[in-house]
């Protein structure tokens, strides 16, 4: 890791971690069609690997105080809760709507409303496959597994590597991915979409305005440009963007950071005010044609067997207040990792 900017140290602007540690135990409790992730008593999240899902996901994710900071829908009904897009479920990383993986989509899948499927072929999903390790500790642990994104021929197209760890600090929990993706045995190609990619679907009083009428929506983005709120985040490209909201008189925040080593780094924002907030590296003219960008390009991602796409992201939920000089030091932090 890089040193501390001598810089943040003259000024007294020590990183947030150096006085965060709490001793909590990091462990990982299996279950048939889940895997709990708890820091002592309290539970982070769970890793949920169903087979009747589309793709594996975090859900629900909870802030250090316990508050959820995902939607429930579609997992639990909630009166009153929005209930669109189905296809939005916790936390996750999948990507294409409309057949852009290889003739395949990924994104909405299962959930969308579709004619009959021609003879001998599926809707195409992400299946977990294994468990590779898991490690608990103080105040961090690592969990580490592989998926199989299934095409509509039921074969398998990629394999996906992916370590979560898991880190503890005070008011805050940190969660770093790192996602490998490799063909199977032949080229894969990711063509240009706005639906992706790490994504995760937050309560709606943590949201910008949702759809529900339960909660009051609460919450506003902020990017590493000082942009705040839909309008002037979406679509464009930043290293990291916050979503803070207020839970019965409590701040909470949820903030995104893209690794200077992932593919196509700074990430495009897909970000919408109704609670979808999603980095997705690989989409681009959706994106440069809703901001006005005159004559948007298309783009895409070619993978030949044997080699590897790294997807690299760090989720922060925190309490209190979080704001754009604290957040770019985390991102330095991160950055040198």
């Amino acid at each position: 890791m890089k040193k501390i900017s001598l810089v943040y140290l003259a000024l007294g602007l020590f990183p947030f971690f150096l006085s965060c540690k709490t001793g909590t135990t990091v462990e990982f409790i299996q279950h048939e069609d889940r895997i709990d992730v708890m820091a002592g008593d309290k539970l982070i999240t769970s890793y949920i690997i169903r087979d009747d899902l589309p793709k594996p996901c975090l859900y629900p994710v909870h802030s250090p105080s316990g508050e959820v900071v995902t939607r429930w829908s579609p997992f639990k009904e909630v009166e009153g809760e929005s209930s669109d897009h189905p296809h939005h479920t916790g936390l996750y990383f999948t990507y294409g709507s409309k057949n852009e993986v290889n003739g395949n989509d990924y994104w909405a899948n299962r959930h969308r409303t579709r004619t009959p499927l021609p003879e001998g072929q599926i809707i195409p999903f992400i299946k977990h496959d294994r468990v590779v390790s898991m490690s608990g500790g103080k105040d961090k642990g690592s969990l580490t597994s592989v998926n199989l994104w299934i095409d509509r021929f039921s074969k398998p197209l990629m394999e996906e590597h992916r370590v979560m760890d898991f880190i503890v600090r005070e008011n805050e929990y940190v969660i770093d991915f790192t996602i490998n993706l490799t063909p199977v045995d032949t080229v894969v190609s990711f063509e240009d979409t706005k639906e992706g990619m790490f994504a995760i679907r937050v309560a709606d009083w943590l949201a910008e305005n949702a759809n529900g009428t339960l909660f009051k929506s609460t919450g506003e983005y902020l990017n590493a440009e000082g942009n705040r709120t839909e309008k002037n985040i979406w679509g464009r490209r930043s290293s990291w963007v916050r979503l803070e909201g207020n839970k019965d008189g409590k701040n909470i925040g949820i903030v995104l950071f893209h690794h200077p080593q992932s593919v196509n780094y700074p990430t495009y924002w897909h970000a919408r005010s109704y609670g979808c907030f999603a980095a997705n590296p690989l989409g681009q003219f959706d994106f440069q044609k809703g901001t006005g960008i005159e004559n948007p390009q298309y783009s895409s991602l070619s993978l030949q067997p044997g080699e590897s796409a790294l997807f690299k992201f760090r989720m922060i939920v925190y309490e209190g207040t979080r704001n754009k000089e604290q957040l770019d030091r985390e991102f330095e932090l991160f950055s040198a990792k």
